[in-house]
């Protein structure tokens, strides 16, 4: 399992590029390291399962189970499932290259949210923006 940094570098890197649909898997296979991380950070063994066909969704239960503000990243990680299906299941589509960056834009955003949660517990429990870490820096 790669650390947050190594994660986001290599996000940065396939964003700076152009994502194709060949980098669905491994845009989910990061944002499953993400949450690997959160779920390491609370003291847990990530899960192997699958919800709904995918482990990123079983890990997201898992990450969220007793802290409610968690669910804030939910629908990140469901938008991550459909995009995986719509990459893999049409790669010649017109819309892959925009799919795929979408993905990627995703994957960096549970990624961001994930880092800003193990600065700060309460993150996301209004809205998912690490506002108040970038506030607070400046």
């Amino acid at each position: 399992m790669r650390a947050l940094p190594d994660i986001e570098r290599r996000l940065a890197q396939l964003l700076d590029g152009s994502p194709c649909a060949a980098d669905a898997g491994e845009l989910l296979l990061l944002a499953e390291e993400v949450l690997e991380q959160w779920v390491c950070a609370c003291g847990e063994v990530p899960t192997a399962e699958h919800h709904e066909g995918f482990r990123l969704l079983a890990l997201h239960r898992q990450g969220a189970r007793g802290r409610p503000s968690f669910n804030a990243c939910r629908e990140s990680c469901r938008e991550l499932a459909y995009h995986y299906n719509l990459l893999t299941l049409q790669v010649q589509h017109a819309d892959a290259g925009a799919r795929a960056r979408m993905m990627g834009l995703l994957a960096n955003h549970l990624c961001l949210f994930v880092a800003g949660k193990l600065q700060a517990e309460g993150l996301g429990e209004f809205c998912c923006a690490s506002r108040p870490l970038r506030a607070g820096a400046g």
